[in-house]
Protein backbone atom coordinates (compact mmCIF):
# COMPACT_ATOMS: atom_id res chain seq x y z
CA UNK A 1 0.00 0.00 0.00
CA UNK A 2 1.22 3.52 -0.44
CA UNK A 3 2.63 5.18 2.01
CA UNK A 4 3.41 9.10 1.38
CA UNK A 5 5.12 10.91 3.95
CA UNK A 6 3.69 14.58 2.83
CA UNK A 7 -0.06 13.16 2.85
CA UNK A 8 -2.90 15.15 5.05
CA UNK A 9 -4.97 12.95 7.46
CA UNK A 10 -8.55 13.21 6.37
CA UNK A 11 -11.33 13.09 8.98
CA UNK A 12 -12.24 10.20 7.57
CA UNK A 13 -9.26 7.89 7.40
CA UNK A 14 -9.95 6.19 10.70
CA UNK A 15 -13.43 5.80 9.10
CA UNK A 16 -12.37 4.25 6.06
CA UNK A 17 -9.90 1.76 7.98
CA UNK A 18 -12.42 0.38 10.33
CA UNK A 19 -14.83 -0.21 7.55
CA UNK A 20 -12.77 -2.05 4.87
CA UNK A 21 -11.43 -4.31 8.49
CA UNK A 22 -14.80 -6.46 7.60
CA UNK A 23 -16.55 -4.77 4.25
CA UNK A 24 -15.11 -6.23 0.87
CA UNK A 25 -15.62 -3.11 -0.69
CA UNK A 26 -16.26 0.79 -0.62
CA UNK A 27 -17.32 3.45 -2.88
CA UNK A 28 -15.97 6.76 -1.86
CA UNK A 29 -17.81 9.51 -3.50
CA UNK A 30 -16.78 13.48 -3.87
CA UNK A 31 -16.42 16.61 -5.97
CA UNK A 32 -13.27 16.03 -8.72
CA UNK A 33 -9.53 16.97 -6.84
CA UNK A 34 -11.02 16.35 -3.59
CA UNK A 35 -8.52 13.94 -2.51
CA UNK A 36 -10.31 10.75 -2.92
CA UNK A 37 -7.68 9.08 -4.94
CA UNK A 38 -5.04 9.82 -2.94
CA UNK A 39 -6.85 8.63 0.23
CA UNK A 40 -7.96 5.36 -1.23
CA UNK A 41 -4.78 4.95 -2.95
CA UNK A 42 -2.81 4.26 0.56
CA UNK A 43 -4.81 1.43 1.35
CA UNK A 44 -4.73 -0.41 -2.37
CA UNK A 45 -1.99 -3.07 -3.40
CA UNK A 46 -3.96 -2.59 -7.24
CA UNK A 47 -4.58 1.04 -8.89
CA UNK A 48 -6.40 0.95 -11.81
CA UNK A 49 -6.93 4.53 -13.29
CA UNK A 50 -10.20 4.44 -15.63
CA UNK A 51 -9.81 7.58 -17.03
CA UNK A 52 -6.61 6.34 -19.18
CA UNK A 53 -7.75 4.52 -22.09
CA UNK A 54 -4.83 2.34 -21.86
CA UNK A 55 -6.23 0.85 -18.86
CA UNK A 56 -9.70 1.01 -18.83
CA UNK A 57 -10.16 -1.37 -22.63
CA UNK A 58 -9.73 -4.71 -20.71
CA UNK A 59 -12.30 -3.50 -18.41
CA UNK A 60 -14.68 -1.95 -20.94
CA UNK A 61 -14.59 -5.27 -22.83
CA UNK A 62 -14.37 -8.15 -19.70
CA UNK A 63 -14.49 -6.47 -16.79
CA UNK A 64 -15.13 -9.80 -14.96
CA UNK A 65 -12.07 -10.99 -16.51
CA UNK A 66 -9.90 -8.16 -15.92
CA UNK A 67 -10.46 -7.95 -11.88
CA UNK A 68 -9.71 -11.88 -11.86
CA UNK A 69 -6.44 -12.61 -10.00
CA UNK A 70 -5.61 -8.93 -9.54
CA UNK A 71 -4.16 -7.71 -5.98
CA UNK A 72 -5.99 -6.63 -3.72
CA UNK A 73 -7.36 -4.11 -2.40
CA UNK A 74 -8.25 -2.96 -6.27
CA UNK A 75 -8.75 0.30 -6.16
CA UNK A 76 -10.99 1.35 -9.58
CA UNK A 77 -10.67 5.11 -10.14
CA UNK A 78 -13.50 7.38 -12.00
CA UNK A 79 -15.27 4.39 -12.01
CA UNK A 80 -18.08 5.54 -13.54
CA UNK A 81 -16.11 6.19 -16.61
CA UNK A 82 -17.12 1.81 -16.96
CA UNK A 83 -20.03 1.46 -15.09
CA UNK A 84 -19.64 -2.11 -15.74
CA UNK A 85 -16.97 -2.52 -13.50
CA UNK A 86 -19.50 -1.93 -10.75
CA UNK A 87 -21.44 -5.29 -11.43
CA UNK A 88 -18.01 -7.08 -11.86
CA UNK A 89 -16.99 -6.23 -8.70
CA UNK A 90 -20.43 -6.93 -6.96
CA UNK A 91 -19.84 -10.63 -8.47
CA UNK A 92 -16.51 -10.86 -7.16
CA UNK A 93 -17.74 -10.13 -4.01
CA UNK A 94 -21.08 -12.33 -4.23
CA UNK A 95 -18.11 -15.17 -5.13
CA UNK A 96 -16.15 -14.11 -1.89
CA UNK A 97 -16.87 -11.63 0.26
CA UNK A 98 -14.06 -10.97 2.45
CA UNK A 99 -12.79 -7.58 3.62
CA UNK A 100 -11.43 -4.96 1.81
CA UNK A 101 -11.21 -6.58 -1.85
CA UNK A 102 -12.08 -3.23 -3.83
CA UNK A 103 -11.67 0.11 -3.35
CA UNK A 104 -13.89 2.65 -6.40
CA UNK A 105 -13.43 5.97 -6.56
CA UNK A 106 -15.71 8.74 -8.26
CA UNK A 107 -16.26 12.25 -9.14
CA UNK A 108 -19.85 12.04 -10.32
CA UNK A 109 -23.03 10.68 -8.59
CA UNK A 110 -23.68 8.44 -11.41
CA UNK A 111 -27.34 7.98 -11.63
CA UNK A 112 -26.93 4.61 -13.87
CA UNK A 113 -30.27 5.47 -15.97
CA UNK A 114 -32.19 2.49 -16.91
CA UNK A 115 -30.38 -0.43 -14.78
CA UNK A 116 -30.91 -1.23 -11.11
CA UNK A 117 -28.39 -0.25 -8.62
CA UNK A 118 -26.12 -3.50 -8.54
CA UNK A 119 -24.31 -2.98 -5.64
CA UNK A 120 -26.73 -2.95 -2.75
CA UNK A 121 -25.17 -4.57 0.09
CA UNK A 122 -21.68 -5.31 -1.62
CA UNK A 123 -19.98 -1.94 -1.70
CA UNK A 124 -20.59 0.95 1.10
CA UNK A 125 -20.80 4.39 0.12
CA UNK A 126 -18.62 6.80 1.94
CA UNK A 127 -18.73 10.65 0.85
CA UNK A 128 -15.71 12.61 0.91
CA UNK A 129 -15.19 16.83 0.47
CA UNK A 130 -12.84 19.28 0.13
CA UNK A 131 -10.69 19.46 3.37
CA UNK A 132 -11.93 21.27 6.03
CA UNK A 133 -9.62 23.58 7.99
CA UNK A 134 -9.14 20.51 10.54
CA UNK A 135 -7.33 18.94 8.01
CA UNK A 136 -5.61 21.58 6.02
CA UNK A 137 -4.00 22.43 9.58
CA UNK A 138 -3.33 18.80 10.68
CA UNK A 139 -5.71 18.47 13.60
CA UNK A 140 -8.04 15.42 12.78
CA UNK A 141 -6.65 13.29 16.16
CA UNK A 142 -9.26 14.40 18.19
CA UNK A 143 -13.49 14.09 18.04
CA UNK A 144 -15.50 15.63 16.01
CA UNK A 145 -16.87 18.05 17.05
CA UNK A 146 -20.68 16.83 17.09
CA UNK A 147 -19.67 14.14 19.06
CA UNK A 148 -18.03 16.65 21.67
CA UNK A 149 -21.22 18.26 22.13
CA UNK A 150 -23.43 14.91 22.09
CA UNK A 151 -21.22 14.22 24.91
CA UNK A 152 -21.81 17.34 26.71
CA UNK A 153 -18.93 19.56 26.31
CA UNK A 154 -18.69 22.67 24.96
CA UNK A 155 -16.65 23.42 21.76
CA UNK A 156 -12.94 23.94 22.05
CA UNK A 157 -12.07 27.74 22.81
CA UNK A 158 -9.44 28.36 20.28
CA UNK A 159 -6.15 30.19 21.46
CA UNK A 160 -6.13 32.50 17.70
CA UNK A 161 -9.35 33.07 15.89
CA UNK A 162 -9.01 35.37 12.30
CA UNK A 163 -10.76 38.42 12.21
CA UNK A 164 -13.96 38.88 9.79
CA UNK A 165 -11.32 39.44 6.67
CA UNK A 166 -9.42 36.57 7.87
CA UNK A 167 -12.58 34.41 8.00
CA UNK A 168 -13.26 35.64 4.20
CA UNK A 169 -9.29 34.99 2.71
CA UNK A 170 -10.13 31.00 4.18
CA UNK A 171 -13.18 31.17 2.81
CA UNK A 172 -12.35 31.99 -0.84
CA UNK A 173 -9.08 30.19 -0.87
CA UNK A 174 -11.04 26.73 -0.86
CA UNK A 175 -10.99 23.87 0.93
CA UNK A 176 -9.80 21.62 -2.46
CA UNK A 177 -5.98 20.39 -1.53
CA UNK A 178 -4.16 21.96 -4.61
CA UNK A 179 -5.22 25.48 -4.61
CA UNK A 180 -5.39 25.54 -0.48
CA UNK A 181 -1.90 23.79 0.50
CA UNK A 182 -0.04 24.70 -2.96
CA UNK A 183 -0.98 27.75 -4.71
CA UNK A 184 -1.75 32.02 -3.36
CA UNK A 185 -2.51 34.87 -5.26
CA UNK A 186 -3.14 34.69 -8.65
CA UNK A 187 -2.41 31.11 -9.79
CA UNK A 188 -4.98 29.92 -6.96
CA UNK A 189 -7.80 32.25 -8.41
CA UNK A 190 -7.17 30.65 -12.13
CA UNK A 191 -7.19 27.34 -10.64
CA UNK A 192 -10.74 27.86 -9.31
CA UNK A 193 -12.00 29.77 -12.23
CA UNK A 194 -10.83 26.77 -14.25
CA UNK A 195 -11.63 24.32 -12.48
CA UNK A 196 -15.48 25.85 -12.38
CA UNK A 197 -15.22 25.95 -16.24
CA UNK A 198 -14.23 22.66 -16.87
CA UNK A 199 -16.75 21.46 -14.19
CA UNK A 200 -19.75 23.14 -16.62
CA UNK A 201 -18.19 22.19 -19.75
CA UNK A 202 -16.26 18.97 -20.34
CA UNK A 203 -17.36 17.36 -16.74
CA UNK A 204 -21.14 18.23 -17.16
CA UNK A 205 -20.53 16.22 -20.10
CA UNK A 206 -20.54 12.99 -18.48
CA UNK A 207 -24.23 13.68 -16.97
CA UNK A 208 -26.34 15.21 -20.31
CA UNK A 209 -29.72 13.40 -20.19
CA UNK A 210 -29.78 14.31 -24.16
CA UNK A 211 -26.49 13.54 -25.93
CA UNK A 212 -27.99 14.87 -28.65
CA UNK A 213 -29.32 18.05 -27.31
CA UNK A 214 -26.26 19.60 -25.62
CA UNK A 215 -27.16 22.54 -23.17
CA UNK A 216 -25.99 26.05 -23.74
CA UNK A 217 -23.23 26.11 -21.78
CA UNK A 218 -23.73 29.87 -21.11
CA UNK A 219 -26.77 29.71 -19.68
CA UNK A 220 -25.46 26.86 -17.59
CA UNK A 221 -22.56 28.73 -16.37
CA UNK A 222 -25.35 31.86 -15.92
CA UNK A 223 -27.70 29.10 -13.76
CA UNK A 224 -24.36 28.22 -11.53
CA UNK A 225 -23.45 32.11 -10.63
CA UNK A 226 -27.32 32.71 -9.99
CA UNK A 227 -26.80 29.74 -7.67
CA UNK A 228 -23.38 30.42 -6.10
CA UNK A 229 -25.02 33.94 -5.50
CA UNK A 230 -27.47 32.47 -3.35
CA UNK A 231 -25.93 29.53 -1.65
CA UNK A 232 -27.10 29.33 2.24
CA UNK A 233 -30.20 30.59 1.46
CA UNK A 234 -33.78 29.35 2.06
CA UNK A 235 -34.54 31.15 -1.71
CA UNK A 236 -37.38 30.01 -3.81
CA UNK A 237 -35.79 28.19 -6.55
CA UNK A 238 -37.53 30.49 -9.22
CA UNK A 239 -35.47 33.44 -7.90
CA UNK A 240 -32.54 31.32 -8.72
CA UNK A 241 -33.63 30.20 -12.30
CA UNK A 242 -35.21 33.75 -13.22
CA UNK A 243 -31.91 35.39 -12.44
CA UNK A 244 -30.69 33.35 -14.43
CA UNK A 245 -33.23 33.96 -17.37
CA UNK A 246 -33.75 30.29 -17.94
CA UNK A 247 -37.19 27.90 -17.46
CA UNK A 248 -38.55 26.17 -15.02
CA UNK A 249 -37.73 23.20 -16.58
CA UNK A 250 -33.95 23.67 -17.98
CA UNK A 251 -33.32 25.24 -14.39
CA UNK A 252 -34.57 21.83 -12.69
CA UNK A 253 -32.35 19.65 -14.97
CA UNK A 254 -29.26 22.39 -14.53
CA UNK A 255 -29.57 21.36 -10.72
CA UNK A 256 -29.51 18.30 -11.21
CA UNK A 257 -26.33 18.08 -13.36
CA UNK A 258 -24.79 20.42 -10.29
CA UNK A 259 -25.90 17.28 -7.80
CA UNK A 260 -24.59 15.03 -9.90
CA UNK A 261 -20.88 16.86 -10.09
CA UNK A 262 -21.14 16.77 -6.27
CA UNK A 263 -20.56 20.53 -6.01
CA UNK A 264 -23.99 21.77 -4.51
CA UNK A 265 -26.36 20.19 -2.14
CA UNK A 266 -29.83 21.14 -0.84
CA UNK A 267 -30.01 20.81 3.12
CA UNK A 268 -33.16 19.59 4.03
CA UNK A 269 -35.34 21.34 6.35
CA UNK A 270 -36.26 19.82 9.61
CA UNK A 271 -39.81 18.87 10.86
CA UNK A 272 -41.53 17.61 13.49
CA UNK A 273 -44.84 16.43 14.67
CA UNK A 274 -44.35 19.12 17.49
CA UNK A 275 -43.83 21.92 16.13
CA UNK A 276 -46.20 23.75 13.47
CA UNK A 277 -46.14 25.61 11.00
CA UNK A 278 -42.37 24.79 10.01
CA UNK A 279 -41.27 25.55 6.08
CA UNK A 280 -39.74 22.53 4.12
CA UNK A 281 -37.93 24.10 1.37
CA UNK A 282 -34.45 23.11 1.37
CA UNK A 283 -31.63 25.39 2.35
CA UNK A 284 -29.33 25.04 -1.01
CA UNK A 285 -25.56 25.22 -0.97
CA UNK A 286 -22.63 25.24 -3.16
CA UNK A 287 -20.07 22.84 -1.41
CA UNK A 288 -17.23 25.04 -1.42
CA UNK A 289 -16.90 28.50 -0.92
CA UNK A 290 -13.94 28.74 -2.73
CA UNK A 291 -16.27 27.96 -5.83
CA UNK A 292 -18.59 31.21 -5.01
CA UNK A 293 -15.71 33.50 -5.54
CA UNK A 294 -14.75 31.65 -8.62
CA UNK A 295 -17.96 31.83 -9.93
CA UNK A 296 -18.46 35.53 -9.58
CA UNK A 297 -15.11 36.89 -9.80
CA UNK A 298 -15.05 38.09 -6.47
CA UNK A 299 -12.13 38.66 -3.92
CA UNK A 300 -12.09 39.63 -0.18
CA UNK A 301 -13.43 43.12 -0.96
CA UNK A 302 -15.96 42.69 -3.10
CA UNK A 303 -17.65 40.45 -0.42
CA UNK A 304 -16.85 42.69 2.43
CA UNK A 305 -18.89 45.42 0.28
CA UNK A 306 -22.13 42.92 -0.27
CA UNK A 307 -23.81 42.64 3.33
CA UNK A 308 -25.96 40.17 1.61
CA UNK A 309 -23.50 37.89 0.06
CA UNK A 310 -20.85 38.48 2.85
CA UNK A 311 -23.43 36.15 5.32
CA UNK A 312 -23.74 33.77 2.53
CA UNK A 313 -20.09 32.96 2.24
CA UNK A 314 -19.45 33.12 5.52
CA UNK A 315 -22.24 30.70 6.19
CA UNK A 316 -21.14 28.66 2.89
CA UNK A 317 -17.48 28.11 5.18
CA UNK A 318 -19.24 26.90 8.10
CA UNK A 319 -21.38 23.95 6.42
CA UNK A 320 -17.40 23.27 4.71
CA UNK A 321 -16.16 22.80 7.96
CA UNK A 322 -19.30 20.82 9.15
CA UNK A 323 -19.62 18.41 6.47
CA UNK A 324 -16.35 16.10 6.88
CA UNK A 325 -17.47 15.49 10.50
CA UNK A 326 -20.61 14.08 9.75
CA UNK A 327 -19.29 10.50 8.19
CA UNK A 328 -16.58 9.75 11.08
CA UNK A 329 -19.26 11.09 13.89
CA UNK A 330 -20.31 7.94 16.01
CA UNK A 331 -23.27 10.59 17.12
CA UNK A 332 -24.25 9.97 13.41
CA UNK A 333 -25.56 13.84 12.32
CA UNK A 334 -27.08 14.42 9.60
CA UNK A 335 -28.12 18.65 8.71
CA UNK A 336 -30.71 20.02 8.67
CA UNK A 337 -31.97 24.25 8.59
CA UNK A 338 -35.46 24.92 10.29
CA UNK A 339 -37.52 27.78 9.18
CA UNK A 340 -41.14 28.76 10.10
CA UNK A 341 -43.94 30.62 8.44
CA UNK A 342 -43.10 34.09 7.75
CA UNK A 343 -39.54 33.36 8.81
CA UNK A 344 -40.64 34.09 12.40
CA UNK A 345 -37.97 31.58 13.29
CA UNK A 346 -35.16 30.41 11.45
CA UNK A 347 -31.86 28.71 12.39
CA UNK A 348 -28.88 28.68 10.01
CA UNK A 349 -28.22 24.27 10.79
CA UNK A 350 -29.11 21.90 12.80
CA UNK A 351 -27.76 18.60 13.18
CA UNK A 352 -30.29 15.58 14.13
CA UNK A 353 -28.26 12.71 16.15
CA UNK A 354 -29.08 9.61 16.69
CA UNK A 355 -31.96 9.27 19.06
CA UNK A 356 -33.34 12.16 17.67
CA UNK A 357 -31.29 14.58 19.90
CA UNK A 358 -30.44 18.35 18.15
CA UNK A 359 -27.53 20.21 18.11
CA UNK A 360 -28.83 23.93 16.56
CA UNK A 361 -26.42 26.57 14.92
CA UNK A 362 -26.60 29.97 13.86
CA UNK A 363 -23.85 31.83 12.01
CA UNK A 364 -23.28 35.71 11.94
CA UNK A 365 -20.64 37.30 9.95
CA UNK A 366 -19.45 39.41 13.12
CA UNK A 367 -17.82 39.55 16.09
CA UNK A 368 -20.80 40.73 18.92
CA UNK A 369 -23.21 38.45 20.23
CA UNK A 370 -26.16 39.69 21.96
CA UNK A 371 -29.07 37.19 23.98
CA UNK A 372 -31.22 38.36 20.80
CA UNK A 373 -28.58 36.54 18.13
CA UNK A 374 -29.68 33.20 20.51
CA UNK A 375 -33.43 33.90 20.55
CA UNK A 376 -34.40 31.54 18.05
CA UNK A 377 -32.45 28.78 19.51
CA UNK A 378 -33.53 29.84 22.94
CA UNK A 379 -37.09 28.90 21.44
CA UNK A 380 -35.92 25.67 19.93
CA UNK A 381 -34.79 24.03 23.45
CA UNK A 382 -38.01 25.19 25.36
CA UNK A 383 -39.95 23.59 22.51
CA UNK A 384 -38.96 20.51 22.72
CA UNK A 385 -37.12 19.90 25.83
CA UNK A 386 -34.36 17.11 26.80
CA UNK A 387 -34.27 16.47 22.94
CA UNK A 388 -31.90 20.01 22.70
CA UNK A 389 -28.69 18.81 23.19
CA UNK A 390 -26.80 22.16 22.62
CA UNK A 391 -26.85 25.34 21.02
CA UNK A 392 -24.19 27.28 19.32
CA UNK A 393 -24.18 31.21 17.77
CA UNK A 394 -20.51 30.90 15.56
CA UNK A 395 -19.50 34.39 15.54
CA UNK A 396 -16.27 35.82 13.64
CA UNK A 397 -14.75 37.61 16.89
CA UNK A 398 -12.22 36.00 19.77
CA UNK A 399 -14.38 35.36 22.85
CA UNK A 400 -16.33 32.26 23.89
CA UNK A 401 -18.77 32.69 26.34
CA UNK A 402 -22.42 31.19 27.93
CA UNK A 403 -25.53 33.07 26.30
CA UNK A 404 -28.15 31.07 27.67
CA UNK A 405 -28.89 27.85 29.30
CA UNK A 406 -27.72 25.17 26.98
CA UNK A 407 -25.99 28.22 24.47
CA UNK A 408 -23.23 28.78 23.76
CA UNK A 409 -21.22 31.48 21.86
CA UNK A 410 -17.87 30.10 19.87
CA UNK A 411 -15.64 31.72 17.31
CA UNK A 412 -15.76 29.69 14.12
CA UNK A 413 -12.25 28.85 14.60
CA UNK A 414 -13.39 26.78 17.51
CA UNK A 415 -14.34 24.12 14.92
CA UNK A 416 -10.62 23.58 14.33
CA UNK A 417 -9.73 24.58 17.64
Amino acid sequence: MANNSSYRERLVDPLLDDLLDQLPGLILLGPRTSGKTTTAARRAKTFVRLDREDEAGAFSGDPDAALRGLPEPVLLDEWQLVPGVLGAARRAIDASPTPARFLLTGSLRASLRGEAWPATGRLVRVEMYPMAMRELLGKVGEETFFDRLASGQAPRAPTDSPDLRGYLELALRSGFPEPALRLTGQPRQAWLESYVADLLTRDVEQLEESPTKPRDSNRLRRYFEAYALNSAGVTDHRTIYQAAEVTKTTATAYESLLFGLLIAERVPAWTSNRLKRLVRQPKRYVIDPGLIGAALRLDVDAVMRDANLLGRVIDTFVAAQLRPELAPSASRPRLHHLCTAQGRHEIDLIAELAGERLIAMEVKAGATVTATDARHLAWLRDEIGERFIAGVVFHTGDRMFTIDRGIVAAPIASLWA
